[in-house]
């Protein structure tokens, strides 16, 4: 269906939009909507976020003057509707994919995006930079970070507010809470005590009454200061920001133009004049508003795949009645015709291999819990959550803390499995080795989206743990290559009591579901042992991971080109089978190591282990890795091959490496 979007069609900058009468806004928030829902349905992508910011988005670059005014949000996934309307309308729909706009803001990407914002809880920290910067310079551009969608329950947020008074009133934190649970009911009141803070009148009797506090006995005036911010805070609820330093106000109505327009204002100009407190306005929004299937969804439609159905907008409706029926009666077709009926059943996915096995073991030992940090569904610990809803924890975007709760569950006894993803633990490093490894705690680490992840890009890659957590004393470290071996290294991990341990598994489906739809309690592993599958006298292929598929392949491919191969898996990065190493690398002219991780992980194990050797063995590996580059957003099959990592890739470069040798 085509969009009518006659207002959209005229924004191709934020200049365009200030030039939009108010009343008209209402419109181009129903458009900006429609289009923001369009265009992921073609791409992908995060949808909720940016669904609940449409009309913030739009008073945001309305009342400021971006890029000159700093916008930075946080999460960046808030921001397709930022980035439709700051010049890149024309690629929305390249979203994601290989050379397009990225899921997130990026500073290479636009001058509107000063702060790029992948992970979350980081636009506070970053801001009050800015700030700093500016004061410094003695600039009097206005910094704004829109926090929120679970970000404020980062301790980094609340680290940034304990530094507050770096900022002064050009600085300006947006609290977009969609679904924290900590606003009462936004309505007419709240409303009007929100413009009324946030007015030139108050802001001036405000400044009077401090002033003349300054002039009277200190204890008086703290009394006179105290007595007036507890009154205005238990008037809006904002005490706790009061204390941590900000000027609050809210809560406000995110979706009403009518309350957004006025009080941004009053917050904007409140910068006018430097040396005033830094300002919170807390927003209240709902994650999904305008798509009902969102709204009405448990995660909000976080992130959903390309393909949705699309609902009409009001213009739509307004100037194509009859093409939208048709297109619904078409709809209705295809929905009952017996081919949409008999889809292929789909495969089973890495973390519901994980989460049907932790059940399972769960269900026969007590001290099994899990510990996720604010991605129940990502990790698959929401199904173990319906059967373990007592031995289930979600500490929110906090990993600091999950780890460091895990230890101590871990000390007294129990077995925990932290379930987080590989580029998220790294935002727990520090815990990792002093909370955990020093004191040799035998907290289990389940490692998703470990490797490449496609769309979601370079800050979302599992590149680095292997390479970061080998390097630890007494950590196992292992990684499944198919659902059977993912249910054996689980329980590897359950029987490891006296040190803590990682298995890793990447993002998507198994190569071999039909092994592993039901997973059953399969026996542990050696610990440290890898396995030989298939003999040859050429070269040898050991693989650690995922990717022994694709070294299959790549053997059949050498085997047609009249090369003999053996391949092994690994299983282990630490304890490395140092046995099996040097069997490997003295009986075959050279040892191919494959892995989906940053040089410096397995590889580099491999090679310490020969090297010691003094027998020159070190100098016949052939190193596989990730390349020493951030791999840019694309599909994970694209990423593979820019990384060279592919069946056809390995075969060619082994063969070649033989020739040469």
């Amino acid at each position: 269906m085509t969009r009518v979007t006659p207002l959209l069609d005229t924004i191709a900058l934020p200049d365009d939009l200030r030039g939009l009468g108010e009343e008209q806004l209402l419109q181009l928030a129903d458009e900006l909507r429609a289009e923001t829902i369009s265009a992921v349905s073609e791409t992908g992508g995060h949808l909720g976020a940016g669904l609940g910011v449409i009309e913030l988005t739009i008073a945001l670059h309305y009342v400021f003057d971006t890029p000159r005014d700093l916008l930075i949000w946080d999460v960046g996934h808030q921001s397709y509707p930022h980035k439709i309307l700051t010049g890149r309308r024309d690629k929305i729909r390249t979203l994601r994919q290989k050379d397009g706009l990225s899921g997130f803001t990026r500073r290479v990407e636009s001058e509107y995006d000063p702060f790029g914002t992948a992970h979350s809880s980081t636009s506070l920290s970053a801001g009050l930079g800015f700030a700093a910067a500016r004061n410094l310079k003695g600039g009097d551009e206005r910094v704004v970070c829109v926090i929120g969608d679970g970000a404020m329950s980062a301790g980094m947020a609340y680290e940034a507010m304990n530094n507050v008074a770096i900022g002064d009133s050009r600085f300006i934190a947006i609290l977009n809470d969609n679904d924290m649970s900590i606003a009462r009911p936004v309505g007419a009141m709240s409303g009007y005590l929100s413009r009324l803070l946030s007015s030139r009148s108050y802001q001036a009797a405000h400044n009077v009454s401090h002033r003349i506090a300054r002039k009277i006995p200190r204890p008086l005036a703290r009394a006179a200061v105290r007595a007036e911010e507890y009154a205005r805070g238990m008037l809006t609820g904002g005490t706790l920001f009061e204390e941590l330093g900000f000027f609050y106000i809210g809560p406000v109505d995110g979706h009403s133009l009518p309350q957004l327009l006025p009080v941004l204002r009053n917050v904007r100009a409140a910068g006018d004049k430097p040396g005033g407190r830094p300002i919170l306005l807390h927003v209240v929004t709902k994650k999904g508003k305008g798509y009902p299937p969102a709204e009405a969804a448990e995660d909000k439609f976080h992130g959903v795949s390309a393909g949705f159905d699309t609902p009409a907008t009001k213009a739509d409706e307004k100037t194509s009645e009859k093409t939208s029926k048709t297109a619904s009666e078409s709809k209705t077709q295809t929905q009952d015709s017996p081919q949409d009926k008999t889809q292929a059943a789909k495969p089973i996915a890495w973390t519901r291999a994980f989460s049907d096995a932790l059940i399972n073991a769960a269900n026969s030992d007590d001290t099994i819990v899990a510990v996720t940090a604010a991605m129940p569904s990502g990790t698959g610990l929401d199904k173990f959550a319906q059967a373990h809803p007592r031995r289930c924890f979600d500490v929110g975007i906090a990993e600091q803390h999950a780890v460091t709760f895990c230890a101590g569950m871990a000390a007294a006894g129990l077995r925990p499995f932290a379930a987080i993803y590989s580029t998220f633990l790294q935002r727990a490093y520090d815990q990792v080795v002093h909370d955990v490894a020093l004191q040799s705690l035998p907290v289990r680490f389940v490692l998703d989206r470990a490797g490449l992840v496609g769309a979601d890009g370079p800050t979302h890659h599992g590149a680095f743990d292997i390479a970061y957590l080998c390097c630890l004393p007494n950590f196992v470290v292992m990684a499944p290559s198919d659902g059977d071996e993912l249910v054996h290294m689980l329980e590897t991990q359950i029987l490891l009591d006296a040190c803590p341990s990682a298995m890793r598994f990447p993002r998507g489906a198994l190569p071999h579901p039909a092994r592993a739809t039901t997973p059953t309690p399969l026996p542990p592993l050696p610990l440290g042992k890898g396995r030989i599958l298939q003999e040859g006298t050429d070269l040898a292929i050991l693989s650690f991971g995922a990717l022994l598929g694709e070294a299959q392949e790549a053997t059949q491919q050498l085997a047609a080109q009249g090369l003999s191969t053996t391949l092994a898996d690994a299983r282990f990065a630490k304890p490395l089978d140092t046995d099996l190493v040097r069997q490997l690398a003295r009986h075959h002219k050279r040892l191919a190591v494959l892995e989906e991780g940053a040089s410096g992980g397995f590889a580099t194990q491999v090679f310490s282990c020969l090297a010691g050797e003094g027998d020159g063995l070190a100098g016949r590996i052939i190193p596989l890795t990730l390349p020493d580059v951030f791999l840019d957003h694309a599909e994970r099959k694209e990423q593979l091959s820019e990384a060279q990592l592919t069946a056809t890739q390995i075969s060619t470069r082994l063969a070649t490496a033989l020739t040469n040798t």
